[in-house]
């Protein structure tokens, strides 16, 4: 799986930065988490297509991160997709996309589904699920854990060949945890040329807000975290009062959670240069980095 950041900016983009905008490409499957102004094109310059399998997922209703939805959907739209998107977020969505559509008039060609969400799971698909959590933010806001479900284990083709079984469709059958009978009448358990399973990966995205025991809830034990770093330390004040986070609150949530890596992102235009909030959050987590726009991470 490949993540792909499309905008990175808080509130207002610049010439470096877009608005908020995260996609993870699973399989032929796109999962968007927020959707800022000029998201479509900044899907143009990633070379991420129009035409696969989407959902969005929308943290919370202010502009910046959702603003970008209704040219996003007139874009794909206009280029011929059939196929539905599905889009989450919180209550005001369904209304804020139907007012787009009436009073902008513009004809969507494929089937749109909008589902206004609480806390809890809200999507199961056979290999992942995604759940959310409720931030501490100006509005309501959601985080959201996108986890994988618990993949085979490591197939060991040596294993299998010096119990006598030839590759192919009997490889296939033992990989996927069924028994297999060989010619001579012996059979082969999945246990014995198959590891124990592997645990699927959890991707965390917290897209505004105030460190808080919901997202620190959510990201523990994530393989990566996504938290937004709108100030610096120095300005700990100033993000208490708007409800945002600095570099080094975003950092320790990420050590207490024991996620694996954190990536700051939501940064202020105030920081042409990200360098002190690397700094400042290198100082409570190591495995840190922060998000430039077209920044690729796989997983």
């Amino acid at each position: 799986m490949l993540l792909t950041f499309l905008g990175t900016s808080a509130g207002l983009p610049s010439l470096d930065r877009g608005l908020p905008s995260l996609v993870l490409k699973y399989g032929r499957e796109i999962l968007m988490f927020d959707c800022g102004e000029g998201t479509q094109r900044q899907m143009m310059r990633a070379r991420i297509g129009f035409s696969r399998p989407m959902k969005i997922f929308v943290t919370h209703l202010h502009g910046d991160h959702m603003l970008g939805i209704p040219g996003l959907l007139q874009t794909m739209s206009l280029l011929g997709r059939t196929e539905k998107i599905q889009v989450y977020g919180p209550k005001g969505l369904a209304d804020f996309l139907e007012a787009a559509r009436t009073h902008v008039k513009f004809l969507l060609r494929f089937p749109l589904e909008v589902f206004e969400v609480e806390e809890g799971l809200i999507c199961r698909e056979k290999a992942y699920k995604v759940t959310a959590r409720w931030t501490e933010h100006q509005i309501p806001t959601l985080a959201y854990a996108f986890e994988e479900k618990e993949k085979p284990g490591k197939f060991h083709p040596e294993k299998a060949l010096s119990l006598g079984v030839p590759k192919g469709p009997l490889w296939h059958r033992l990989q996927h945890g069924r028994r297999v009978r060989l010619k001579d009448g012996r059979t082969v358990e999945p246990s014995q040329v198959v590891g124990p399973p592997r645990r699927g990966v959890k991707i965390v995205y917290s897209g505004d807000g105030k460190p808080c025991p919901n997202v620190l809830k959510l990201a523990r034990n994530a393989d990566l975290l996504v938290h937004e770093c709108t100030f610096d330390d120095s300005l700990k004040d100033k993000a208490e009062a708007e409800w945002h986070s600095t570099a080094g609150q975003a950092a320790v949530l990420a050590s207490k959670a024991r996620a694996k890596r954190l990536i700051l992102t939501h940064i202020s235009t105030r920081y042409r240069d990200s360098k002190l909030l690397l700094e400042q959050a290198r100082k409570e987590f190591s495995h840190v980095k922060v998000a430039e726009d077209f920044m690729q991470i796989e997983l």
